[in-house]
């Protein structure tokens, strides 16, 4: 009775330690942290311009490509002589004034590319919340323009960043949705990354992603983008968002992994 008892305590308690461990291998810690930012309809646009800095240079990761000239456009300083972004986006697309621009911008990326470039940027207000979105939008207004961002612009039912991070919000993206192709359509994933016949070039094609990479390879490349580099797709490293670890909760985090892992 007793040695049953004892094997059934040990099973437990193995079980658990081996939970315990993958549950550590799984986002929330190791990505970068999207910086919590409390803004209502009352913040300034100096408020805004000072949080919109601090996503542009961190938690958005745009400086991977924008200042480089080579993959995206300058956008803090002079691009081809038309000055920095904010002195030249509201003359990119008639009709759409600079505000208008830079959202679609980061909501629609390929509605207008910049001649010179390729559509590789992601769709950004699937990784960032919306007072995050439009404090990056009064940052870039601010270089070169006018910022005419105020609180009014964030959408009233956006909630808040919550504390320590998760852009998206406790639901995670997709409202929370642990279906694998929601997930990978919700995340962005099909801006870059091919599965069957859905998705684009930018990065490696995912069809058979399993036969190459391991589980745990692949949640290695999700939390740390930079920690490899498929060979062909150098020109575009650094592209891929840091933020999935946050953006995503565990469930939807692990969902995707196994989804890939069984590409074969």
């Amino acid at each position: 009775m007793w040695g049953t008892n004892l094997r059934i305590v040990l099973v437990v308690l193995g079980t658990l330690a081996l939970y315990t461990l993958i549950a550590n291998k799984i986002p929330q810690v190791q990505s970068e942290v999207p910086q919590t930012l409390t803004l209502g309809p009352n913040v300034t646009t100096e408020q805004l311009v000072a949080a919109g800095e601090k996503v542009y240079n961190g938690a958005g990761g745009c400086t991977t490509c924008h200042g480089l000239g080579t993959r995206a456009p300058n956008l803090l300083t002079d691009e081809k002589g038309q000055g920095p972004i904010g002195a030249r986006c509201g003359r990119r697309e008639p009709g759409k004034t600079c505000k208008q621009y830079l959202f679609e911008s980061l909501d629609n990326p390929t509605a207008y590319v910049v001649a010179g470039y390729q559509p590789i940027m992601p769709v950004m207000t699937r990784q960032l919340p919306p007072e995050q979105i439009w404090a990056v939008i009064a940052f870039l207004e601010s270089q070169g323009g006018t910022e005419d961002v105020t609180g009014a612009d964030i959408p009233a039912s956006a909630p808040p960043s919550p504390p320590g991070g998760g852009g998206t919000g406790a639901g995670g993206v997709a409202g929370g949705s642990t279906d694998p192709m929601t997930l990978f359509r919700a995340a962005g994933c099909v801006g870059c990354h091919k599965i069957g016949a859905e998705g684009g070039n930018v990065g490696p094609d995912l069809s058979h992603v399993g036969a190459r990479r391991s589980a745990e390879s692949i949640r290695t490349k999700i939390l740390d983008p930079a920690s490899s580099t498929a060979r062909g797709f150098e020109r575009f490293a650094g592209i891929m968002p840091k933020t999935f670890g946050t953006t995503l909760t565990a469930a939807q985090f692990e969902a995707l992994v196994r989804f890939l892992a069984a590409h074969k």
